[in-house]
């Protein structure tokens, strides 16, 4: 690897027609992360709410106004039909630019198409496939767990995430603690929350295994109570009860995800259980809940070491909440999409050389370029595989140029 970087940077050198730099300088790596330009923004005209939340949020934003998805549809309901549902969706499809690769609903509801969640009836289209009337496990999907940048292009889904409130008020601020989370690179701690509820704790068989692998990254922490209370820094909470208490005694941080396993927490508003709308009105910017009862099936909820994993490499929460579910059919993903508080890579030149550092770098193979000036030409000169769990990267005696990194793979096997 060094002979390589040593040998181009020095014929990059030859050619180049200004000074080079004095030492080695990184320009860019690539870190995965949906952009808001990849958004589309679906508003329905019907529905004063959503008019508002979505100009509120294309301004926040920056979304481009082709970005901007209408429809229209008698509001307030929790249901629409798989008929209805059906001719939206196929309009939706029809107005959607080719460059979108996730969707952002301006409304809180509906929240349910028949058997499944809204959100992933826009991702997915209506599939029964998706849904159990039963105990029984449903339709996968593919972008569980993936590396994939671009899920349309991949897979031809667009994940989506309604921006749900109870109000305008609560939406702006919903979207606002999103915004402000981006770049923040917060502390915080994970709290794992193993309850009392057998049924609904089933997520906790894998918290101590969660605990060792995130505790360098992430002070985490296993917490065997029913309740949580009076905690400062708030960043993920993961729990399985009906209903969560003292939720408002905690502070959320910008940016900061939690959810609890049980039947119906998609049900929004009325139902018998705790809404996961609670969590966002306690300061949360991202929840999940079932809206049709999916039994205690793990995968039809989201994994909390992938959801954790996927954001502290400096994806998006829609993204990250997406990919931690292996069966979301049932399921409503609900918060601030491009919500991205572990964004960016810091880098300084140390020794003759160069260290690279972020919460966690996304594991893969990266191909390392150089060139004589900023804007280029660069050219490939070696490549530098970085494993699970990587927080720097120390790449030394690098010759005098400019760098960028690009991931092109994953880790080959040993």
């Amino acid at each position: 690897m060094r002979l390589l970087l040593a040998l181009a940077a020095g014929l990059l050198l030859q050619a180049a027609h200004a000074a080079p730099p004095e030492h080695a300088i990184v320009t860019s790596l690539s870190q995965p992360g949906l952009t808001a330009g990849q958004l589309g923004v679906i508003v329905n005209d019907d529905d004063p709410d959503s008019v508002a939340i979505a100009a509120y949020y294309r301004d926040k934003r920056g979304i481009p106004a082709a970005n901007l998805i209408h429809v229209r549809f008698r509001p307030g309901r929790s249901t629409l039909s798989r008929e209805e549902f059906t001719a939206l969706k196929r309009q939706v499809d029809r107005t959607t630019p080719g460059n979108i690769q996730a969707y952002a609903l301006t409304w809180a509801q509906p929240y349910r198409v028949g058997c499944m969640s809204i959100t992933s009836a826009f991702a997915f289209g209506f599939d029964p496939a998706f849904c159990a009337s039963t105990c029984k496990p449903t339709r996968p999907s593919p972008y569980f767990n993936s590396s994939v940048v671009l899920p349309h292009a991949a897979y031809q889904i667009r994940p989506t995430m309604s921006l749900a409130a109870a109000s305008v008020t609560e939406a702006k601020q919903l979207i606002d603690r999103g915004v402000a989370s981006d770049g923040s690179n917060p502390g915080g701690t994970a709290y794992l929350v193993s309850t009392g509820d057998r049924a609904r704790n089933v997520r906790a068989a894998g918290y101590d295994a969660l605990r060792t692998g995130m505790q360098a990254i992430m002070p985490t922490e296993i917490i065997a109570a029913n309740t949580l209370e009076n905690k400062p820094d708030v960043m993920f909470y993961f729990t399985g009860q009906t209903h969560v208490p003292s939720l408002d005694s905690n502070t959320f941080l910008p940016g900061a995800i939690g959810d609890h396993l049980t039947s119906a927490g998609g049900d929004l508003f009325g139902g018998s259980q705790m809404s996961s709308l609670r969590w966002l009105q306690a300061g949360a910017t991202g929840s999940y809940g079932a809206v049709v009862e999916p039994c205690n099936f793990p995968a039809k909820f989201p994994v909390p070491a992938i959801v954790m994993a996927h954001y502290l490499q400096g994806e998006t929460l829609i993204e990250a909440y997406w990919k931690s579910v292996q069966m979301p059919g049932q399921g409503l993903f609900i918060g601030e999409p491009l919500a991205r508080p572990f964004a960016g890579i810091r880098h300084h030149a140390r020794d003759g050389g160069v260290v690279l550092s972020a919460r966690l770098f996304a594991p893969g193979r990266y191909d390392v370029q150089a060139a004589p000036s900023m804007i280029g030409p660069y050219r490939s000169v070696g490549r530098v595989p970085v494993a699970w769990g990587t927080r720097e990267i120390k790449l030394e005696k690098l010759p005098p140029a400019y760098y960028r990194f690009e991931r092109t793979g994953p880790v080959p096997a040993r």
